[in-house]
């Protein structure tokens, strides 16, 4: 049996995707050059970075509401 790991899957998909559509490839490149991914920021972390982020942007909207409202 195949142990694909998730990564693996995410960057097979996208290369299919970029083989049937070249200038939506295209048009995805641009954007995210300019912009970034949330893919690729979640990827890079792993889930524990992406879980420290998520309490971060919690705790941060606890601060925010408790003392500019």
């Amino acid at each position: 049996m195949n142990k694909e790991t998730p990564e693996n899957r995410r960057e097979r998909f996208r290369q299919e995707e970029w083989k049937g559509n070249p200038g939506g490839n295209l048009n995805d490149s641009f954007n995210r050059g300019s912009n970034g991914s949330l893919v690729d920021l979640v990827g890079g972390l792993g889930w524990k970075g992406t879980g420290i982020l998520i309490i971060v942007l919690i705790l941060g909207f606890i601060i925010y509401s408790v003392f500019f409202r």
